[in-house]
């Protein structure tokens, strides 16, 4: 029902009470009829629903009092507006009927013109919450749409630059989806531990998920003669080979940078952060003695070390050119002997607690 004739639901067992409010309402209103207190409850929760309800106290049965509870606790019925209308004008009868949840207390004999102004006026407030509550879902429909539409842009910006990094370097098979599968395992165990619990909440955990395919995303800029070379690189090779990292973190970079000038603001382009974190540092090493910038211990961001130990555990079970691909407990004693040199201690713990997850993992995305 439109606003230009709001419905008044007129509450009370005498008879002579319930014309004088109908002669008087109905003018301006669509008038509705209750004569007891369940009749009331059962007429607020149906069609067409009350905008306003003005209810007598003392009636037989169910007292309005009673009504007014009723009405409150129900989710269909609790934000219609009641003003009680009764010759209980004791202020502790107010007190009562405020407390339940109504707006208004009018005392008989009533004053017409005040019963119309103080309806005229609860209905516009009522009309203008209504606005607000319908704009706010409108609003959070919008929010949520745009919320879905930056998912999907970040997923498919993540996936056609890791999809470039695979086809420069194709041998590596399911080397993507099999190490970011191993991070996952791995964030999601070592954050049961108290101590990791607030860095890997579910939230961190799905984008180091999706932050992990980029981690050799810098292999675009590396000359096809030195990815690709069969044999052993040379000590000159090895250098440019090592220089992925800069050139996949400084890609990451510059895309947050256009992300910012087209208007996104930083908050919604954090899922790069990791990505960021792990293209620079996952060949950063416990000790220290790893590249480029030589961090140790807990200076390597957490992702660039979960990835440390996935990247290296799928590189030592990999066939290459260069060698045969390890069985699972050869890598998995190598990466027992990087304990605190190579690998962060209590992530090879980890490691070490979902080994078979690996192993699952590994034969789920096999080449």
């Amino acid at each position: 029902m439109s606003h230009a004739e709001p419905s008044v639901l007129i509450v009370d067992d005498e008879r002579v009470n319930v014309d004088l409010m109908v002669d008087l309402l109905k003018p301006h209103y669509r008038t509705l009829v209750a004569t007891s207190g369940e009749q009331a409850v059962k007429r607020a929760s149906g069609e067409p629903r009350p905008d306003i309800v003005l209810l007598d106290v003392m009636m037989p049965g169910m007292d309005g009092y009673e009504v007014c509870r009723r009405l409150k606790a129900d989710s269909t019925t609790q934000n219609i507006p009641v003003i009680f209308v009764t010759a209980m004008s004791e202020m502790g009868d107010e007190m009562k009927g405020f407390a339940l949840g109504a707006v208004d207390y009018i005392t008989k004999p009533i004053s017409p013109p005040l019963v119309e102004a103080r309806v005229k006026a609860h209905l516009e407030n009522k009309h203008a919450r209504d606005f607000i509550e319908d704009r706010n879902r409108v609003l959070q429909v919008m929010v949520l749409e745009r919320t879905r539409e930056l998912a999907a842009t970040q997923d498919a910006t993540i996936l056609s630059m890791a999809t470039i990094a695979e086809t420069r370097d194709p041998e590596t098979g399911h080397h993507i989806q099999r190490t970011q599968a191993y991070v996952r395992a791995l964030a999601v165990r070592l954050g049961a531990h108290v101590k990791y619990r607030d860095q890997l909440d579910d939230r961190v955990i799905d984008l180091l998920f999706k932050s992990a395919p980029l981690h050799d995303i810098g292999k675009v800029g590396v000359p096809d003669a030195i990815l690709r070379k069969p044999a052993k690189l040379t000590p000159e090779e090895w250098v440019e080979m090592k220089r992925h990292v800069i050139y996949g973190y400084e890609a990451i970079v510059a895309t947050e940078k256009v992300l910012a000038t087209a208007g996104v603001s930083g908050a919604a382009t954090s899922f790069l952060r990791y990505a960021r974190e792990i293209a620079r540092s996952h060949h950063e090493k416990w000790d220290g003695s790893g590249y480029p910038d030589g961090l140790g211990a807990d200076e390597i961001p957490l992702s660039a070390r979960l990835m440390a130990l996935a990247d290296v555990y799928d590189a030592l079970i990999s066939p290459r050119v260069y060698k045969p691909g390890y069985s699972h407990a050869e890598a998995v004693s190598q990466i027992l002997a990087g304990r605190g040199a190579h690998f962060d201690p209590e992530i090879v713990d980890a490691f070490c607690e979902i080994e078979m997850e690996f192993v699952q993992i590994a034969r789920a995305h096999s080449q």
